[in-house]
């Protein structure tokens, strides 16, 4: 499996109090390249985590790896601000929306079912 990691992935990992720990662990045992994810998802996971360190390690060691260039994609990421704006999404969930277009055989590997379904 090909995946994209969402913030709640990455602190659910990380925490062994989140009640979502354990399916994260299994998630991560299941995906056999790096998870793609986005700067942006990256800041979030560190500052629920209280861990900058934390979070760079999990790139250092492979499990996470940067896919996305906000940059390379501004006017993408416009387009989807205005065609989601009813849905008041933050910055990393546009990068995610985007990464899913750029790679359409990865899944997001979410625990905020609520964002993703539009």
């Amino acid at each position: 499996m090909k995946a994209i990691a969402d913030t709640g992935f990455i602190v659910a990992f990380g925490n062994r109090n989140d009640r979502h720990h354990d399916w994260a662990l299994d998630v991560a045992q299941r995906v056999n390249t790096p998870f793609l994810t986005c700067e942006a998802v990256l800041a979030e996971a560190a500052f629920h985590l209280s861990s900058v360190a934390y979070v760079l390690t999990l790139v250092n060691d492979g499990l996470l790896q940067v896919g996305f260039h906000l940059a390379d994609n501004f006017e993408q990421l416009a387009t989807l601000a205005r065609k989601y704006r009813d849905q008041k999404p933050d910055l990393a969930d546009l990068c995610l929306v985007r990464m899913s277009e750029i790679y359409p055989r990865h899944v997001i590997v979410t625990v905020d079912a609520r964002d993703f379904r539009t």
